[in-house]
């Protein structure tokens, strides 16, 4: 899978243009993915030595991206004329200006992986924590108040 992952806001706190500390867990979740064989994008409008900075902030912590704010490491203006900061082969986007905000790392890593939406492992949550004593017993028969 390919997932895109923006900097400030998602992997540290904002602080730009300065780089805020770690957002608990997201090294440690990025280092799981790129285990797990997905191509991590680093997506940020950081450009410059702002950018060189972040790269080299997450490559001291062991976090090595695929590409950086293109889809593939060899995409330049100059091999493609039409180069666009819009990214199209993307699988998933992690962003903290997500509709809903950021989740934490541990169900991002938990949505990917198991390939359901934020809502997805919510319900499941909801459902496995409003189980009665009799449903609990009795997992396939409901009692008439639960229809």
């Amino acid at each position: 899978m390919t997932i895109a992952v923006d900097f400030d806001g998602t992997i540290v706190e904002h602080r730009y243009p300065e780089i805020g500390k770690e957002i608990p867990f997201a090294i440690d979740t990025l280092k799981m993915l790129i285990k797990d064989r997905h191509k991590l994008i680093l997506w940020t409008v950081r450009e410059g030595k702002l950018l060189d900075d972040a790269v080299n902030w997450c490559r001291e912590r062991g976090v090595e991206f695929y590409a950086v704010n293109r889809e593939y490491p060899e995409e330049t203006t100059k091999s493609n004329p039409h180069f666009s900061r819009k990214l199209a082969a993307v699988d998933v986007w992690i962003d903290d200006r997500n509709v809903g905000g950021l989740p934490d790392w541990g169900t991002i890593y938990r949505m990917i992986t198991r390939h359901k939406t934020w809502h997805d492992l919510i319900v499941e949550e909801v459902k496995s924590a409003t189980l009665t004593p009799y449903e609990e017993m009795h997992p396939k028969k409901k009692p008439w108040w639960r229809f």
